[in-house]
């Protein structure tokens, strides 16, 4: 027997990721960070989205490894609260890349999760360079 006094919220948020786009090359030590520019929606009501950035040296299945180098691989993850919109114009250059970021190769991922807590996410290849005006 089951109760249809209160419909379900399955249905999981929509991410329109327009910045950076896949295979973007980002600049290592750039002070103004990355333009990171989508669009969130849902049915009902969003929650929160995540970034992260990770290392994709090995070409990995999102595990995460160390690379064979002296330097760290750049990692970023962080969360930001969108309670109370159905959609969200998400707008920022709050991601810097530090100097001493390893280049190479990276993944991008975008969680994005709503009120009744459905995730959906969306990934980018990406490319982290020093700058080559200026290798440091």
């Amino acid at each position: 027997m089951f109760s249809c006094d209160k419909d379900s919220d399955t249905t999981p948020p929509v991410i329109d990721l327009k910045n950076p786009v896949e295979g973007a090359v980002l600049e290592i030590g750039d002070e103004h960070g990355i333009y990171f520019e989508m669009e969130l929606s849902d049915n009902e009501m969003l929650s929160s989205y995540k970034i992260e950035i990770h290392n994709n040296f090995d070409a990995h299945g999102h595990s995460h490894s160390k690379a064979a180098s002296e330097t760290a691989p750049f990692f970023f993850q962080k969360s930001w609260d969108i309670s109370g919109q159905r959609n969200a114009s998400i707008h920022h250059y709050e991601i810097v890349i530090p100097e001493d970021a390893t280049p190479g190769k990276y993944h991008l991922l975008v969680y994005c999760t709503d009120a009744a807590g459905n995730e959906t996410n969306i990934a980018r290849n990406i490319i982290l360079e020093k700058n080559r005006n200026n290798p440091g």
